[in-house]
């Protein structure tokens, strides 16, 4: 086909208004229902070539993107056309299936391959901020320009640069002659070992995946005390040695008196008389110890008795001071640099010697102060790592150049260590501000061909380095600011359009001020050792924890790394920040401590995944192996609990006190599983779930309730229940103890937790050996806030279950809610026991087993079975047979079990309960089965239960259910009697029967026993001892 100008430039202005008017989902979407997709074919008479290219290029780059059409008529060959001038444009309709049709309902929430290595691929490394002043990034992107660094430039020298600074030419030759030369090599050795087990960890680190821009360090230990340190360096040069630095000439001689050095500030001849035109006269130094200048006047006895002597201060390699200077000269603070094999003699010490020009220490000095001085000369390996977002390859450069800088630089200091001690007189090195060399540096005295040198040396070093390190520590505080891992230092994180880090600036900046206002570098250095060390021992513990754990994202490129280095560089650094100095280790440790023990309590609002996770991970693994697959001993043993609660049609609990009891219970001891049923499949209650496991966790955050949570969907609310009992736990940690709450409305069939879930519960959990606790009333025990002020637990020990009864109330007596509740134990007594001797054994049981209660036996002797018992166990027989025999609706059984419960309670209560009864009673219904209700069934089932009828009305009851009945009648009364106003009572639960045909009646037995108490704990054991009076 075949455009004019005017054509294609209409054409191309309609296609362009379609596109930037919709979205790219109208776009797909948009007329092509079928998956049809219209391409065009723009054909210049003049132009072919770049046809082709053209269609190439927008299949492409759009293949899922449908063109723009126009409006347009249908043409008889099917082929719509439309002419534009003397151009025309033929559009095709074609079917197109994508090759990933398979996958199509997922692109919404999983990325295409395709566009997934574009992203990773055209990876940016930026520092955060730098795109806060950018326009429309959609009309108008800037172009990045591409970090071009390489390792030398980018990592080698930014790294030798902080770590050569000034100690180099203030300290070192001071470490040498006070520590001696093998001390001293053993002092930076051991800093420069730590440093470089370090750059290997990190190494490690920074190889593990692509290296964001400005890798985080600690601030403190790393940006703000790295420039304070190099502030305080140039202070101490500028300030603290201020006239030694403009001395335009250099003494290579000292002057000793005795085997004193002598200061030469302030005297020039190293004599105490001079010869002047054949006269002798007394020099400046003779006036500085004698009270005149006159020959005869009166001079210090030391000054009298030893003479001047003036010796070369760097006599040499080959001079043998080596061996002099091996050792180490430690000595206090206020005492006299002195030559060592000197002859002297000793006077008597009259004046005091403060103002004699002699050279003294101003500190005290030994090995661990030292160490501390010296290491922040070590420090500075961070350097490149910081630098990354200017690197080309920062997975290769940082390696590659943090170590050779390290190397570097190591083998600069120790081979300084050797020439310094091995060329300079001890009580040169000695002298810290080089008060026998007229205040110069001592180094100063080995430049060539100035010591101006040496100045200008350490004053571009300082400035540089601190420059640095004010440019570099702003930005990685804003890092941490924005990051929110410290939530009280967000503030720092903002800046000007541009990214600049104003607020972090200025902090930093006063930082180093309250540095150079300190103004004593062996006061500072040691405290910026502790954070050096601390980030340093965190590096390789980092690197170690996840070398051991093996984490499966853990694969740095740098494999010359083993967890033995870093924990050995972890110990190192541990034990030099001791070293250097135990109070300031404690602090600093104090201080990190504080820190994350803050942004655990707040939260962190960024998670990159730490390894403190898989560490516990690991332990909890290795534990659990350890934990033996069984019963523990019994001298081990304590309720580990399953707490199976219900849920309503909302998926909120419908009993939060279970929680609360359990939570006064436990204390947080031990091993406490929540679990619930759902009843359905769990493709269809995956949201219900999710809600209910949220709402769950939020109670035992209310409630304070340590533990785990389990919701189990299944299709039969019996069988989750019996998956959660089977299965809830994990290996050695499984629970021992099932927690539930009794059913109220077991009488009502539609009940999910019905009498015969019930039941088959209680049956699984003695099948398992697993005891059982069913808290009756509930909702009437206390919350964590109530505390009971007075009253009794009391506990009815009727048969023994492994001493569970008396376990309980210890433990709910170590929660404050029930710590001023008394134990009473109650037993009881027949009629051939001896009831004196059973009280004086319990006590004495109980004394073993270390508790304290009130013992009481009662006496319950065989009577004649009343009445109500009979009628009792008559009346349930006859409804259990009922329901069994008639299919009665859904609201004649309800009415049916409230009638029989109404009957009962009346029958068992007292005169005011038996009247309000009667009253709510219906006065037409005087028995649970009627004659005419009978005769009206008569006749709708006349063929098939008539027998069956006649059998109820003339059935007897049977003599085991009588008996049964009978027992919880009387001890049912026992108990109300003795325990009616107890805050709880614990009672021992009997066990279902075998024959299952009398479940129903089962839970009759439970309900007449427990009937009149308010808040009733029924304890079934697990059939094993779980309390021993043994040590």
């Amino acid at each position: 086909m075949y455009l004019s100008g005017n054509g294609c430039f209409l054409l191309a202005i309609a296609i362009l208004t379609e596109l930037f008017s919709r979205s790219p989902t109208e776009l797909i979407n948009a007329n092509f229902s079928d998956n049809h997709v219209l391409n065009w074919h723009i054909l210049p008479c003049s132009v072919k070539s770049k046809q082709t290219k053209t269609n190439k290029m927008h299949t492409t780059q759009n293949k899922l993107l449908p063109s723009f059409s126009p409006p347009q008529q249908q043409q008889p060959n099917n082929k719509p056309t439309h002419k534009l001038g003397s151009w025309s444009v033929e559009w095709e309709i074609f079917r197109l299936a994508s090759p990933l049709s398979l996958f199509e309902e997922e692109m919404d929430s999983n990325p295409m391959v395709s566009s997934l290595l574009n992203k990773l691929a055209n990876y940016t490394n930026l520092t955060q901020g730098v795109v806060e002043h950018e326009a429309d990034e959609d009309t108008k992107r800037k172009e990045v320009k591409v970090p071009r660094m390489g390792t030398f430039i980018g990592v080698y020298l930014p790294c030798l640069q902080n770590i050569l600074g000034v100690i180099l030419f203030l300290r070192l030759t001071w470490i040498v002659g006070t520590a001696g030369v093998l001390e001293s090599f053993i002092i930076v050795f051991m800093c420069c070992a730590c440093t470089m087990l370090t750059a290997i960890s990190m190494s490690a680190i920074a190889t593990n995946g692509v290296v964001p821009a400005g890798m985080r360090s600690n601030v403190w230990s790393f940006a703000s005390s790295n420039f304070m340190d190099k502030c305080i360096l140039l202070h101490n040069t500028m300030l603290k040695d201020h006239c030694g630095f403009f001395c335009l000439f250099v003494f290579g001689s000292i002057c000793l008196l005795g085997n004193r050095t002598l200061s030469k500030r302030s005297f020039d001849v190293c004599a105490k008389f001079t010869e002047s035109n054949n006269e002798t006269k007394t020099t400046t130094l003779w006036r500085l110890f004698c009270n005149s200048s006159l020959h005869n006047a009166t001079c210090d006895d030391y000054f009298s008795l030893n003479n001047v002597t003036e010796i070369q201060g760097i006599p040499g390699i080959m001079s043998g001071v080596l061996i002099d200077n091996l050792w180490s000269a430690y000595s206090e603070k206020g005492s006299i640099v002195e030559k060592k094999n000197q002859p002297s003699v000793s006077g008597s010490e009259d004046v005091k010697i403060g103002g004699r020009p002699y050279v003294f220490t101003d500190i005290m000095t030994y090995f661990t102060m030292l160490v501390g001085i010296y290491f922040p000369s070590v420090t500075g390996i961070m350097a490149g790592s910081n630098r990354s977002g200017d690197l080309k390859d920062a997975q290769k450069s940082i390696p590659t150049g943090t170590i050779l800088a390290i190397s570097t630089t190591s083998f600069i200091y120790l081979s300084c260590i050797v020439l310094f001690g091995a060329c300079i007189e001890g009580v040169i090195l000695r002298d810290k501000f080089g008060e026998a060399v007229n205040g110069n540096l001592v180094v100063g005295t080995l430049a060539w061909p100035s010591p101006w040198v040496i100045v200008i040396g350490s004053f571009f070093s300082t400035c540089g380095a601190g420059l640095q390190s004010l440019t570099g520590a702003p930005r990685l505080l804003q890092a941490i600011a924005r990051d929110g891992i410290v939530p009280f230092i967000q503030v720092f994180g903002h800046g000007k359009a541009n990214g600049e880090p104003t607020w972090a600036l200025l902090l930093t900046a006063g930082i180093c001020e309250i540095g150079i206002l300190i103004a004593s570098l062996d006061s500072v250095a040691p405290i910026l050792s502790m954070f050096f060390l601390m980030c340093y021992m965190f590096v390789n513990l980092a690197c170690a924890v996840q070398t051991l754990l093996r984490t499966p994202n853990w694969r740095p490129r740098f494999k010359y790394y083993h967890w033995t280095l870093s924990f050995l560089g972890m110990s190192l650094c541990l034990a030099l920040m001791f070293i250097c100095s135990w109070y300031y280790a404690l602090v600093a440790m104090l201080i990190a401590g504080c820190i994350y023990k803050y942004i655990e309590y707040r939260g962190a609002e960024k998670e990159w995944g730490d390894g403190i996770r898989g560490l516990s991970l690991n332990a909890a693994r290795y534990a659990l192996l350890r934990v033996e697959d069984g019963p523990p001993h019994t001298k081990n043993w304590r309720p580990q609990l399953l707490v199976l609660l219900n849920l309503d049609c909302e998926q909120l609990v419908k009993h939060p006190r279970l929680l609360s009891f359990t939570s006064q219970l436990k204390a947080g001891k031990g091993l406490t599983i929540v679990g619930s049923v759902l009843q359905g499949t769990y493709l269809d209650k995956c949201t219900e779930t999710q809600k209910a496991e949220e709402n769950v966790k939020a109670l035992m955050g209310v409630e304070k309730t340590k533990g785990f949570c389990q919701i189990v969907v299944s299709p039969s609310f019996r069988d989750g229940i019996s998956h959660l009992i089977q299965s809830a736990g994990l290996g050695g940690m499984k629970h021992n103890t099932v927690l539930m709450a009794w059913p109220q409305s077991w009488k009502r069939t539609e009940n999910h937790f019905s009498w015969k879930n019930f039941v088959d519960t209680v049956r699984e959990t003695t099948a398992a050996q697993q005891a059982l606790l069913v808290a009756k009333n509930i909702d009437l025990f206390p919350t964590n806030q109530e505390r009971f002020t007075e009253g009794n637990i009391d506990v009815w020990w009727i048969v023994h279950d492994g001493g569970m009864l008396m376990l309980l109330p210890f433990l709910l007596r170590q929660h404050k809610v029930w710590r001023k509740c008394k134990m009473r134990i109650f037993t009881v007594a027949q009629m051939d026991d001896n009831s004196i001797q059973m009280k004086k054994d319990l006590q004495m049981f109980l004394y073993h087993l270390r508790l304290n209660a009130e013992v009481e036996v009662v006496e319950m002797f065989e009577n004649d079975i009343s009445a109500f018992t009979y009628e009792k166990t008559l009346m349930m027989e006859q409804r259990s047979q009922m329901l069994k025999q008639m299919q009665l609706s859904k609201n004649e059984r309800e009415r049916e079990a409230q009638l029989i419960h109404d009957r009962n309670t009346a029958s068992h209560s007292t005169p005011a309960v038996k009247a309000s009864v009667a009253a709510s009673v219906p006065e037409k219904v005087q028995m649970t089965w009627t004659k005419e209700k009978f005769v009206a069934e008569k006749h709708k089932n006349k063929d098939t239960n008539v027998s069956g009828f006649k059998d109820i009305f003339n059935m007897k009851p049977n003599q085991s259910n009588v008996r049964r009945m009978h027992t919880a009648v009387k001890l049912n009364g026992v108990v109300l009697n003795k325990s009616q106003h107890a805050q709880l009572v614990l009672l021992n639960m009997p066990g279902p029967p075998k024959n299952r045909k009398g479940d129903e009646n089962y839970m009759e037995f439970l309900e007449v026993l427990t009937e009149g108490l308010d808040r009733v704990l029924l304890v079934r054991g697990s059939g094993r001892e779980v309390i021993t009076i043994y040590s």
